[in-house]
């Protein structure tokens, strides 16, 4: 599936979203809503493997390029908001994805209006990455976004020094990280600075979970799914074979391959 057209939907605070949209724009289809240190480019090998919807519609969240800023009064449920405007946008959605903090996003989303299905990939929830915010609030202050990429990865994602010099090695990769790290702290702080609800996705037909086999049952990603599973009443739970949380960068085929296997018929 490619890309057809891009939109600018305008959101609360005076900013704006962009969305791109894959396959038919007025056709029933799939939103995406992408996590932290990702925006919709970074998602478009895995729309490209996606046919199980007709259109798929990928959020550029704010505080990314070319989308607005995050504002003052940014918070989770700002995000929240800003995806309801979307689905306002294409209301004959028929399904929502979201990775990471997208995932929560989406499962707080299906709280607040009726969605046929909500798929979460490795979602995370509060608390999580607690301990690395005073670090990020100082190097996000200094706009030290080659330390933000470091902190998210070594004190957050756990991965070793060694794979942190593998990335900036790549200077143009490390450079689009150092791009995306810049709403992290704010992004951090309202993820844990919003109690869970007690129960997510309670207007959804049908919720389903997906682990990468990589983090079933450690931390920190595979201990935060298993809180939030905690939150979801009714969900199936579902693993990528040989992954991780990147999947959609290490595995875009797969991972659409595995959504389109798990749409609602």
């Amino acid at each position: 599936m490619e890309r057809t057209i891009q939109k600018k939907l305008a959101v609360s605070g005076g900013s704006w979203v962009m969305v791109d949209v894959y396959g038919e724009p007025d056709a029933p289809g799939l939103v995406v809503v992408p996590g932290v240190m990702s925006d919709a480019h970074t998602w478009r090998h895995v729309a490209g493997a996606i046919d199980a919807w007709p259109s798929v519609v990928v959020v550029n969240r704010r505080g990314r390029a070319s989308s607005g800023p995050l504002t003052n009064s940014y918070s989770l449920r700002t995000e929240v908001g800003d995806l309801c405007v979307v689905l306002d946008e294409f209301d004959n959605a028929r399904a929502l994805f979201g990775w990471s903090y997208g995932g929560l996003i989406s499962l707080m989303a299906a709280n607040d209006r009726p969605i046929p299905q909500v798929i979460a990939y490795e979602p995370v929830m509060q608390p999580f990455g607690r301990h690395a915010l005073p670090d990020l609030k100082n190097a996000a202050e200094t706009a030290d976004w080659d330390r933000c990429v470091e902190i998210v990865n070594r004190q957050i994602s756990g991965f070793s020094a060694a794979h942190v010099e593998d990335l900036r090695a790549d200077r143009h990769g490390w450079a689009i990280l150092r791009r995306l790290s810049g709403p992290l702290y704010a992004e951090l702080g309202a993820l844990n600075t919003t109690p869970p609800p007690e129960v997510t996705a309670r207007q959804a037909d049908q919720v389903d979970l997906i682990i990468g086999q990589s983090n079933r049952g450690t931390a920190p990603y595979g201990t935060s799914f298993d809180h939030v599973r905690q939150h979801v009443a009714h969900a199936g739970v579902h693993e990528l074979p040989g992954q991780g949380h990147l999947a959609h960068i290490q595995a875009p085929a797969e991972l659409g391959h595995l959504l389109n296997s798990l749409a609602a018929v």
